[in-house]
């Protein structure tokens, strides 16, 4: 299975998620975005593909968040990617790209929609475990 993640090393939830992944047997393609910022074109389709908005994978505790307006709902998604283009930490992370599908993975569960069965329970760092629920996963 081919799998990208859109990852950042400070997130827990990111690391987690990555952990998951390779937990799984996968060896992901990292894509750190916020030295690799994905153009607004991929995160249209990204968004799109997830079925969410723009919005919906804004980090809005972020200050840059407030500082920008970004709560302004006469914005267009085209602004807001542009903000997301020049403050990567915008972004809400991680995105979890497989063939299956394309999940903003906050909670790390949602990571187990697209990702191949989990046979054995995984821990997160801080010691959780993450279990197989009843749809396989």
């Amino acid at each position: 299975m081919s799998v990208t993640i859109y990852h950042n090393p400070k997130c827990s939830t990111s690391r987690n998620t990555l952990a998951l992944v390779r937990h799984l047997g996968e060896e992901p393609t990292v894509i750190e975005y916020l030295h690799e910022v994905p153009d607004p074109a991929t995160l249209k389709d990204l968004v799109a593909r997830a079925g969410l908005q723009v919005r919906d994978v804004l980090r809005r505790k972020e200050a840059v968040y407030s500082e920008l307006g970004l709560d302004d709902p006469s914005l267009s998604d085209d602004e807001l990617l542009a903000a997301v283009q020049l403050h990567p930490i915008l972004l809400e992370r991680p995105v979890l790209v497989t063939e299956r599908g394309v999940r903003w993975c906050r909670p790390i569960e949602t990571a187990l929609e697209i990702l191949p069965p989990m046979s054995e329970p995984f821990c997160k760092e801080n010691g959780d475990r993450l279990v197989a629920d009843v749809k396989g996963n």
